[in-house]
């Protein structure tokens, strides 16, 4: 028995090339070496813009949080915006603070926040230099990450008094009035023109950068398709005179939104809502391939959710979807202190999501066993329902209850593996021989995952 501080596969080399769909396997990206690469991680509100209850807020601590994604052997990530300058956030309705943001704020005059006003005309650099610097410090440490371009909860949700919205009117020195969700829908061409020329320089400032997705918005509703989808057009189109292009995703749109839209439109990747096996119940579709499907807590498994389902139902969550050929995402608090969320202490995370950050990277180290260029999920290999074949190599397998799973295996000798979910131990077994169904037990109790590799490519 081996424990879950054992290498499992090998780390991602931080620098091959722009992720692109895997033409072998559209399931995945690719990097520029053709390897086909699953994305699982965790991401949090405060990982770009700082976030915090005092104003000014105070800076996030970026180099302990990639600390925390590496330890958590993740490699990916959704980098935050903020379109409020404050606004109440969590249970208790506390006012957070936001900066920086990527207008100057010049005047004259003074914005609803009690700062000088936004002059929407021109870009801060000093906004683009940390998005540039923080990406290059994810790829240095392995880890891909997916650019958000606008929010869309908070001008929906979140707005209030002296919130500073720069598209209000007041707020910015260039005479455009354009509150909350309308500026996410084409209707004012003076709006979109302001958002084109940050999406350009966006796009100018992390080009060059291998490790990028983008992501049109966070959970703007269903008012935003038609701008969402202008979003998109637009950020391939921009690309395409560029060195380098990289995936653009549409995620769930909140409220009012449905899959269908995301399916139906042009983005590589999509983030879809709970519905469909989603969420929990987790029993989501075999992926087909039209779209990389990321599936995000933040979108389809509310953590209330997570709470009742409890270790063994995270676990599940985490293990069904990535054996559906998904890539996987937890909206993780963090240090984000949150009455009946999250409650960290002393500097330390609250231990209650650490099952399911352990899983996640569990996942992906077994990931890297395969090759997934040619990794098909499939729910007739194993009784269970649950498995992703390498044909004629290898196959991960779940067991949402542990016990006995009958496996249709092909002809030849196969080495068995067990990993315990739960305690992060794996478990060797006698070599079993194929040609029919085998039953095979795994040798503890609980959730378990099974993985069989032929005998010629054992290590």
């Amino acid at each position: 028995m081996s424990t879950d501080t054992d290498t499992i596969g090998a780390p991602p080399p931080s620098s091959l090339g722009p992720l692109r769909v895997c033409p072998d396997n559209p399931r995945y990206f690719a990097d520029g070496s053709g390897r086909a690469v699953c994305l699982t991680g965790s991401h949090n509100w405060s990982n770009f813009k700082d976030m915090e209850a005092t104003d000014p807020p105070a800076p996030f601590d970026y180099a302990a949080y990639l600390d925390f994604l590496v330890a958590c052997h993740h490699n990916f990530f959704r980098l935050w915006a903020w379109e409020l300058t404050c606004s109440a956030q969590g249970a208790d309705k506390a006012v957070s603070y936001r900066a920086p943001f990527q207008w100057p704020r010049t005047g004259p005059g003074t914005a609803s926040d009690g700062r000088p006003r936004f002059d929407l005309s021109r870009l801060d650099q000093s906004y683009f230099d940390r998005m540039g610097a923080r990406v290059l410090a994810a790829r240095a440490r392995g880890l891909y990450v997916s650019v958000m371009l606008f929010d869309g909860y908070g001008p929906q949700f979140n707005r209030r008094p002296g919130d500073g919205f720069p598209f209000e009117g007041g707020n910015n020195i260039n005479g455009i009035a354009c509150g909350g969700p309308e500026s996410q829908s084409l209707r004012d061409p003076a709006v979109t023109a302001v958002q084109e020329a940050y999406v350009r320089k966006v796009v100018d400032t992390v080009n060059d950068l291998d490790n990028v997705l983008y992501e049109v918005a966070n959970e703007a509703g269903v008012y935003s398709t038609e701008w969402q989808y202008h979003i998109i057009t637009f950020v391939k189109q921009y690309e395409a005179g560029r060195p380098a292009q990289h995936p653009v995703g549409m995620t769930f749109q909140y409220e009012g939104g449905t899959d269908q839209a995301l399916w139906d439109s042009d983005a590589d990747w999509i983030s879809p809502s709970g519905s469909g096996g989603f969420g929990y119940p987790s029993d989501p579709p075999l992926a087909d391939g039209r779209k990389v499907v990321i599936n995000d807590t933040d979108h389809s498994f509310y953590y209330t959710t997570m709470q009742e389902a409890g270790e063994a139902g995270q676990r599940a969550w985490a293990w069904k979807s990535f054996l559906r050929g998904n890539c996987t995402l937890f909206m993780d608090p963090y240090l984000l202190p949150w009455p009946g969320r999250n409650d960290p202490r002393d500097g330390q995370v609250d231990p209650q999501w650490d099952m399911l950050r352990r899983n996640l990277g569990y996942t992906l180290r077994y990931a890297r066993k395969l090759d997934l260029t040619k990794a098909v999920p499939s729910a007739e290999f194993a009784s269970t329902g649950y498995s992703l074949i390498e044909p004629g190599r290898a196959s991960l397998t779940y067991l949402p209850e542990g016990g006995t799973v009958t496996v249709g295996l092909a002809g030849g000798g196969f080495d068995v593996e067990w990993f315990n979910p739960a305690a992060g131990t794996t478990h060797s077994a006698p070599s079993v021989v194929g040609g029919a169904p085998r039953e095979l037990t795994a040798p503890f109790d609980g959730d378990a995952v099974l993985f069989l590799q032929t005998r010629a490519c054992a290590p």
